[in-house]
């Protein structure tokens, strides 16, 4: 064997330089963690490179070596906000059958992330106030985030439609924005005006919904055909 077929062993350099990437990936989701439960109480406008600092016991300077600017800091935390949502709302609901049984599920997932939210408060809500009416890119990210949710709701809704479990002239969009507004109406209720049975209010919204949208038909017998036994006479 040739030296130049021999393997190349790693440098000790190369070795730190992994090391201290790894390292400064772990510190900034530790900043993010930090930035994500500030901004889930004070808003991604409460957000300060100072108050982190705190939080993490770091400097002023190294927080904001890892962001460059408070926006995209605004930025990161939205990001993870959404991964969050995702895996708690989103992909559990994939092990439901499609249809109604994962919209179901869907619903049912997101409802139980918002009755812990009620007291942490929603990042896609107290960001809609803040940024409803300033363009940039805090805004676009928050709005990004809100419509990728909002596409596969409405994908779900129109499976179920086209398996046959909803009406088949059901508007998409229009179930969409009754069933958001459910949870828009739980968090007004409950976290602002401190209603109680609020959730069980929104559980039986989303009920009556289905009822509304429902295609009974899928659920009975075809006319002419009887659920008895055929005689044998």
């Amino acid at each position: 064997m040739s030296v130049s077929e021999l393997p190349l062993k790693p440098s000790r350099g190369s070795d730190r330089d992994g090391r201290a990437l790894q390292k400064g990936q772990q510190t900034k989701a530790a900043i993010v963690d930090a930035a994500l439960s500030v901004a889930t109480q004070v808003g991604l406008e409460g957000l300060s490179i100072g108050a982190l600092a705190d939080a993490t016991q770091m400097s002023k300077s190294g927080v904001f070596a890892h962001f460059g600017s408070r926006e995209e800091l605004q930025i990161s935390v939205i990001r993870e906000y959404h991964n969050r949502f995702e895996h708690e709302v989103f992909y559990p609901a994939l092990n439901q059958p499609r249809g109604l049984p994962r919209l179901r599920a869907m619903f049912a997932n997101w409802m139980q992330r918002t009755s812990v939210e009620i007291d942490s408060g929603c990042l896609f809500i107290s960001g809609a106030v803040e940024f409803d009416d300033r363009a940039g890119p805090v805004r676009d990210a928050l709005v990004s985030s809100v419509m990728t949710w909002h596409s596969a709701l409405r994908r779900a809704i129109q499976v179920a439609r086209q398996m046959g479990h909803l009406r088949a002239d059901v508007n998409d969009d229009q179930m969409l924005f009754e069933i958001h507004g459910l949870i828009l109406a739980l968090h007004y209720e409950a976290r602002f005006l401190k209603h109680p049975g609020s959730i069980a209010r929104a559980n039986a919204g989303f009920d009556h919904i289905l009822k509304q949208y429902g295609n009974d038909t899928a659920e009975r017998p075809r006319a002419g055909r009887s659920n008895k036994t055929p005689s044998k006479e």
